[in-house]
């Protein structure tokens, strides 16, 4: 049976320079690598040359996260809303500089003033969506929506809302990229699995105490991993896993290689 297919994120590093990073990244261990577009590591067109650079030397294969500090595809407010489908779309551009194999992004979230508005922030959402896809086609990029904590006021957090979005929109080729940690502070992780498991394109995972999005290295939070790996196998989960913990990354990656081994 094919296995899952293992990477790392290098949002563990977003804290030290570009130049630190790209280091790093000379030393990891596998061949799929998730750049996060963001911080101090923000792309541009010298920065995606040095990564093209060490994939050609290395043979890895990038996927990129979207820009999502300040960013909400939601916003009621028309100038933030049009400087976040900017960043984005010029996050897409540098993706595909980058042969990136999937762009991940965050869906949008309730503001301020979200109560006075009811379900505008789900129909802006939608057409942010919409607008983020057709640039993406454009690009012959595929993309992927991540799933984000109610408590933190994302709109797209449990299966049911992937499944309203997947019957209203019928863009059946954005995928889902379902983080486990995330999914874990709403107790979903086996709900998504089991709902959606031919829409799940794409994982991270790191570990929590199951109240805040720690980023914790496998192991060390309240995650059920042994049962995680279980479901995995019942439904024949192939695709990519990328290890987003900012800590015990390496120890991460043998754990989740002996999880699924």
């Amino acid at each position: 049976m094919p296995k899952p297919k293992i990477g790392v994120s290098m949002l563990y590093c977003l804290s030290e320079p570009f130049s630190k990073m790209l280091k790093r990244l000379a030393k990891v261990e596998v061949q799929l690598v998730e750049v996060v577009d963001e911080g101090l590591h923000e792309l541009n067109k010298k920065r995606v040359s040095k990564l093209n650079a060490i994939a050609k030397s290395k043979g890895i294969r990038y996927t990129v996260h979207a820009p999502f500090a300040d960013i909400n595809i939601a916003s009621p407010s028309k100038p933030m809303l049009n400087a976040s489908i900017k960043r984005l779309e010029q996050s897409m551009a540098y993706a595909n500089d980058l042969n990136a194999q999937l762009w991940v992004f965050h869906p949008g979230a309730k503001t301020g003033i979200s109560t006075f508005y009811p379900n505008e922030d789900w129909k802006q959402n939608i057409q942010t969506i919409r607008q983020l896809h057709e640039t993406a086609e454009n690009h012959g990029l595929n993309t992927a929506i991540e799933n984000l904590p109610e408590k933190y006021g994302f709109i797209m957090k449990q299966p049911e809302d992937f499944q309203k979005f997947y019957k209203e929109t019928s863009l059946n080729d954005v995928g889902i990229v379902l983080d486990v940690g995330h999914a874990n502070l709403e107790g979903q992780t086996e709900q998504f699995l089991k709902k959606l498991p031919d829409k799940i394109v794409h994982m991270h995972i790191s570990d929590n105490m199951g109240e805040n999005d720690q980023h914790l290295g496998i192991g060390y939070g309240k995650i059920n991993w042994q049962q995680f790996a279980e479901t995995l196998r019942e439904i024949d989960y192939d695709k990519t896993i990328m290890i987003e913990a900012v800590e015990h990354v390496e120890e991460s990656l043998q754990k989740l290689r002996q999880l699924l081994a």
